[in-house]
């Protein structure tokens, strides 16, 4: 049992740096060069230890975009366990969304999602996962928030929210938006914090 662990903890590993390496590959050369052989070189693993994990690139893809969105989520959720309530937790919702939206994961994704919306295949596996990756933003939200998701006002503010953001995520693709992006989050935040429905 004991000399399996340690190939069994390899074996995470090595799937740990190629899950990264990949959202950094599309992040920083797009679809087209994001290839398993790439990712792997970046990983500092071999190419038939990618193989191994992840046979085909979509399947390397789809599994490092859904990894590390919920490794991101679940650090969002890790941060906010002593957020304060009022103006102050309403602020740090909108900069976390918008940070979600404005970083590599997010840059990441917009590779994959443009691919396939040329692609019928790799449609067929992105808008699912584009689907969960919504939901689950939107009740992330909800949640630190700590609003009720049945009222349909809160509903409305809080996806004008992830609107909002992901606009501010495109703009920041080429250029850096961030100056811009603050006074907006802070002034959004502000104005969200005074519209949401108060129980």
């Amino acid at each position: 049992m004991s000399s399996r662990e340690p190939k069994q903890d390899r074996s995470r590993a090595t799937r740990q740096r190629l899950l990264e390496a990949t959202i950094d590959c599309l992040a920083d050369q797009g679809w087209e060069a994001t290839t398993v052989t790439a990712a792997a070189q970046r990983a500092g693993v071999s190419r038939g230890a990618a193989q191994h994990h992840f046979p085909a690139r979509e399947d390397l893809i789809t599994a490092a975009l859904e990894h590390m969105f919920d490794a991101r989520m679940a650090e969002i959720r890790a941060e906010s366990t002593r957020l304060p309530e009022g103006p102050g937790r309403t602020e740090f919702v909108v900069s976390r969304v918008v940070d979600h939206y404005t970083g590599e994961l997010f840059k990441a994704a917009l590779q994959v999602w443009t691919a396939a919306a040329a692609d019928p295949s790799l449609r067929e596996r992105i808008v699912p996962l584009e689907a969960k990756f919504g939901r689950t933003v939107h009740q992330t939200a909800i949640e630190l928030l700590g609003a009720d998701d049945t009222d349909p006002t809160t509903r409305r503010l809080v996806q004008a929210t992830l609107d909002l953001a992901r606009g501010l995520g495109l703009a920041d693709v080429l250029t850096d938006d961030s100056a811009r992006r603050q006074n907006i989050v802070t002034q959004w935040a502000a104005t969200l914090h005074a519209a949401l429905p108060q129980s």
